[in-house]
């Protein structure tokens, strides 16, 4: 029982006097005010810690279940001039603050071709030796070795890769290994339990255990904007050297392949990414069957429901992928889906966001037969679409359109940038598809409202609240006939994709 700091701590086995009282010792007056020292030699009871063990317990027998089915991927590579990463994978450009787990063996310099070194993990599948890891541990790989739990080494062989997805498959020369099941990622929940396996720095046999911090995170890359998202984020340990390792549930499932972190200094800083288990298993069955992967493909450019543009869509709930951007001649355009359309369901399924969305299609072979619930302003119907199959290269050329005459940059100061029609040398400057019609963005003013929206020079404004516009003036026009105090809905072309941007306006100033 703790002691009130009013009392003196003077204990015999049964007596505790109280700081007041008073203590005669060789004529001086002592006042004690002195606390017990605890016994640190006694062992806390089973009751008091019982909760922390039975933890430990099932820690301890997810990973004594799951270890031996990691193992450590040493790969030599052909170096090229711009290698200069520390991690060695070159191939997934990443934003700002973003790092692979593939961990290298130094800081590398841009000079002469070379020949690298760099360690990631893996995961067996099976027992006679497939073995799933990222793609950028592999890439461009001379040779491969794998250590496996036991400490035996083993030469790997690329079965296939996939860059879309990050996700490659080797083999080694084996029988009988330890292999982890798959395990359902669509049934993790934000909180739940889950532990980090892999050779971080290329220590191996490591494991962290952490939480699900949220699902379904949207795809980073700055590269492909048709990379799947879906990502699960954790808070489990994760360095450099864990790429391709497991992230595994409560009953040792594999749930997800560890593959970047969110960090300034290239190490754990408590956001780790892993590729989910429903679009991991699809691809690596793949892979193991044919050495390719035929990715499913509508094509259309996608985009989350947010409060702040779901009453632009007629919608109560920010649920659903927004339709930005219909490729001519594709799946998505032959079934009649249109931009603005709302998709909310897949084959029954609900639809939660751009993510969820993009994942599905691709983990669907080519072929498949879709039935989607879309909501188009407001009115809901059912459209059926034959997914298509993803083409890497790009279909968009550069051409010249004589149909919009030469303007003058309007400057509606409301928004903060100014805008000219779409000529002949501004198509031939910004490389524009043909059939892209709309504004382009020639200067955008620093802390405006343009600004806020992400809007730069070289976009290309197709529509203003859903109106599409062809002239700077309609521009102007569409901009001023809407309310002063309300947001508009612009739908930007940047970089290939469409995208809608909500933007507030600047009350405080006026058309120029």
């Amino acid at each position: 029982m703790p002691i009130p700091t009013n009392e003196l701590v003077i204990r015999t086995k049964r007596f505790v006097f109280p700081a007041a009282a008073l203590v005669v010792a060789g004529g001086l007056l002592l006042e004690h005010n002195m606390h017990a020292a605890p016994n640190t030699n006694s062992l806390l009871d089973d009751n008091s810690v019982s909760s922390l063990v039975a933890l430990d317990n099932a820690v301890e027998a997810v990973a004594s279940h799951v270890s031996p089915a990691i193992v450590n991927v040493a790969v030599t590579s052909r170096g090229s001039e711009s290698a200069s990463t520390e991690d060695g994978g070159q191939e997934m450009q990443l934003p700002p603050g973003f790092a692979q787990f593939f961990g290298g063996n130094g800081r590398m310099q841009p000079q002469q071709p070379q020949i690298e070194h760099g360690v990631g993990s893996g995961i067996i599948l099976s027992p006679d030796g497939y073995i799933v890891t990222n793609n950028h541990v592999v890439d461009g790989a001379m040779n491969i070795k794998v250590t496996l739990n036991d400490r035996r080494v083993l030469t790997g062989k690329v079965i296939g890769t996939d860059k879309l997805t990050d996700l490659a498959v080797i083999k080694v020369n084996a029988t009988g290994l330890p292999s982890l099941p798959w395990g359902d990622s669509n049934s993790l929940k934000p909180g739940q339990t889950v532990l980090a396996f892999g050779s971080p720095f290329g220590i191996q046999n490591s494991v962290t255990r952490g939480i699900v911090s949220a699902v379904n995170r949207q795809n980073p890359y700055s590269d492909d904007a048709r990379k799947p998202g879906g990502f699960i984020q954790t808070d489990a340990a994760i360095n450099p050297g864990n790429s391709g390792g497991a992230l595994v549930n409560a009953h040792g499932q594999l749930v997800g392949i560890n593959t970047f972190i969110i960090s300034n200094s290239g190490s754990f800083a408590g956001a780790g990414f892993a590729i989910p288990s429903q679009l991991a298993q699809s691809v690596t069955a793949q892979l193991i069957r044919s050495g390719t992967v035929h990715h499913g493909y509508l094509g259309v450019s996608i985009e989350d429901v947010t409060p702040a543009n779901a009453s632009f869509f007629k919608m109560q709930d920010a649920e659903g992928a927004i339709i930005s951007q219909v490729t001519p001649d594709s799946p998505a355009s032959r079934a009649g889906i249109r931009s603005g359309d709302v998709i909310t369901g897949i084959n029954g399924h609900k639809v939660l966001n751009s993510s969820s969305l993009q994942t599905a299609v691709a983990e669907d072979t080519p072929g498949t037969k879709l039935t989607l619930d879309v909501l188009r302003d407001g009115a809901r119907q059912t459209l059926n679409v034959t997914v298509g199959e993803y083409n890497a290269k790009a279909t968009a050329e550069a051409s010249a359109d004589d149909s919009s005459a030469p303007g003058v940059a309007a400057k509606p100061g409301r928004l903060g940038l100014a805008v000219s029609n779409l000529s002949p040398d501004v198509r031939q400057q910004l490389r524009l598809p043909q059939d892209l019609h709309g504004v382009a963005v020639q200067t955008v003013r620093p802390a405006s409202p343009a600004e806020d929206a992400a809007l730069a020079p070289g976009d290309v404004i197709l529509e203003v609240n859903r109106k599409p516009i062809t002239s700077a003036d309609q521009f102007v026009s569409q901009v001023h006939a809407s309310p002063a105090d309300k947001d508009l809905l612009l739908l930007v072309w940047s970089k290939g994709n469409a995208s809608y941007r909500v933007i507030h306006p600047d009350d405080n100033s006026k058309g120029e």
